[in-house]
């Protein structure tokens, strides 16, 4: 039961790897922009959950919520402050630049307001666990609602984009933003809802990724949003399905490789798979290759 219960817990944690990796997919679709501040949003959300709960009195679900709300005007904030001035910047350079900056910026807030720290971080999720097997493997209430939420997640993003105007106003801006503008689509408001999007999600991710791993500290979402970012890139980053494909599997490799290989290694694996995967396909599972005219 061991082998099944490293795969379950792998799959958990590829589903908020997943989650996260929306954020950067959906991004770098739409405005070819990479938001590597995008894991610091994380932790922020996490610790509005923690601020609202243990400050406030709120249940854990109006702190969920309000962690949303909160983390959707942040991410807006960032967009249109730090990143639509660089829109149309000659260099990518200088936009990753900037994220690399909005994410230190993001560090250092949390970093004076909640002191570096690690505190514990109690769980949000009411659901208890789950006995299988005559009690030879248990699964937590939090490994079945994060799995559930990635799936929700996932279905509600895919028929948001294919269905509603918004979301097709997006995949038009991914196609070209010149076309789409002058079809008469706000360029800016549908980046500005993407940042929006990924942000909120990204606050789940943060509630349920700290309430499978209850620490909190300023620096929490810093591995979380690289290898989630590696999970986008290892799925093909722009698709949304590639996100799902690339953080199930990083998840379940990481695991698996801290059960069987090392614990202190695990990381190593996971960056060496991602290698030899862009190595055999540089565009990533679900990638396709884009053909430039010169």
């Amino acid at each position: 039961m061991s082998f099944i219960s490293y795969l379950i817990n792998g799959i958990s944690l590829g589903s908020v790897y997943a989650i996260i990796a929306l954020g950067y997919t959906m991004v770098y679709g739409i405005a070819k922009m990479l938001n590597f501040a995008h894991g610091d949003v994380i932790m922020i959300g996490a610790y509005v959950v923690m601020t609202a709960i243990a400050s406030a009195g709120l249940p854990p679900l109006a702190a969920v919520l309000l962690a949303i709300i909160f983390c959707t005007v942040l991410g807006v904030v960032i967009e249109s402050v730090a990143y639509r001035p660089l829109l149309n910047a000659s260099s990518s350079l200088a936009v990753l630049i900037t994220a690399i900056g909005v994410s230190y910026l993001l560090q250092n807030v949390a970093l004076l307001i909640f002191g570096a720290n690690t505190k514990s971080f109690a769980s949000v999720v009411p659901v208890p666990a789950l006995v299988l097997a005559g009690g030879s493997l248990t699964i937590s209430g939090e490994t079945i609602v994060t799995i559930i939420s990635c799936i929700v997640i996932m279905i509600g993003l895919t028929l948001f984009i294919r269905r509603s105007k918004a979301g097709q106003a997006m995949l038009a801006v991914s196609e070209d933003k010149g076309a789409a503008q002058l079809m008469g689509i706000n360029v800016n408001g549908t980046i500005a809802l993407t940042f929006a999007i990924g942000s909120a999600l990204a606050a789940v991710a943060g509630v349920l990724l700290c309430s499978a791993y209850p620490s909190l500290n300023p620096y929490t979402g810093a591995m979380p949003g690289i290898k989630a970012f590696v999970a986008a890139v290892f799925g093909g980053i722009g698709s949304i399905p590639g996100a799902l494909i690339g953080g199930i599997l990083l998840g379940v490799i990481e695991i698996f490789g801290k059960a069987y290989i090392s614990s202190q290694m695990a990381d190593a694996i996971v960056f060496g798979v991602l290698i030899v995967v862009l190595i055999v396909k540089p565009t990533g599972i679900l990638g396709k290759n884009i053909q430039e005219k010169v």
